[in-house]
């Protein structure tokens, strides 16, 4: 399932082709033809994500929300405009672009009170301003669940999937079955800057890489991680590989129906210990320049 950033990215995306323009929508597949009817032809005044969910209002039109699920994705591309292919739920274009919705779990039109009730459902997503990080807290210090299990709860945290679960818990050296009210509250502070340190870059490059300096693969002298998902990662779906910073193998188990990593060494219950810092940038030079790279502790 797509993870918050990638629904970041996605409205800065809708908004470049189509922000502040009268635009076209239609639904070729036939799922979507009255919801459809209400956005064509009308201005797109705003687009915006929170956790896992996309808005776009619609001048008149109301609220465009899309729920991606497991297997929904948005194609883009410009003039000249192809006919559909497959099976396209909703189509937006201009003379310029388009944009192909398929597989949604959600694709409906809200008015500004149903929006207003989706968002207050949510519990705070890091990548926006308003986010406030005591209204998570207040949640996981109160819940005896694990945290491996309460970061993945909406309701808690908008927007964390199971990469960021896994990633995060390792860099802060918390294991997930951890009760969250035995999480320390600087430790989910901690959690809290570096997710919103690592979801910032998942927005900017559209990759998940969790690894400093000490562990990308030049450093390490190891092939790069071959992955769907791709990225350099600590933990997530490494099971039976051995960990990057104590050798220890990587362990896995299912929580609530979703696969947890971790590893047995680094993330011991009790431990409590800072996250390391900013992930490293010197693989992904073509990203970044070097002048911008912060430097990097030490696990």
């Amino acid at each position: 399932m797509p993870e918050g950033h990638t629904l970041h990215r996605l409205a800065n995306d809708v908004w470049d082709a189509f922000g502040g323009r009268v635009v076209r929508a239609s639904s070729p597949q036939g799922r979507f033809v009255d919801g459809a009817a209400l956005l064509d032809g009308r201005v797109l005044r705003h687009t915006e994500a929170h956790g896992k969910h996309f808005l776009a209002d619609f001048e008149g039109g109301g609220w465009l929300h899309i729920h991606l699920g497991l297997i929904g994705k948005v194609d883009f591309g410009s003039a000249p405009i192809p006919e559909p292919v497959g099976q396209v739920r909703l189509r937006l274009q201009n003379d310029a672009a388009y944009a192909d919705l398929r597989g949604a779990t959600v694709c409906e039109v809200l008015t500004d009170g149903e929006r207003e009730a989706l968002i207050g459902r949510l519990g705070p997503d890091p990548l926006r301003d308003d986010a406030d990080p005591d209204l998570a807290w207040k949640r996981i210090q109160r819940s005896k669940l694990p945290i491996g299990r309460l970061l993945m709860d909406q309701e808690v945290l908008s927007g964390v999937g199971n990469v960021y679960r896994a990633e995060v818990l390792f860099r802060a050296k918390l294991h997930p079955m951890t009760p969250g009210n035995l999480v320390r509250k600087r430790e989910w502070q901690g959690m809290w800057t570096d997710l919103l340190e690592l979801m910032k870059y998942g927005v900017e490059t559209g990759r998940i890489d969790t690894v400093t300096d000490d562990h990308t693969p030049e450093a390490m002298g190891r092939d790069p991680r071959r992955d769907d998902h791709g990225g350099e990662v600590y933990v997530y779906r490494r099971h039976g590989q051995h960990c990057h910073v104590c050798d220890s193998v990587i362990r896995t188990e299912l929580l609530a129906g979703r696969n947890l990593f971790w590893c047995p060494k680094c993330q011991r219950t009790g431990q409590t210990r800072k996250p390391p810092a900013t992930p490293a940038r010197a693989s992904r030079a073509s990203r970044s320049t070097a002048a911008k790279k912060p430097q990097v502790k030490k696990l």
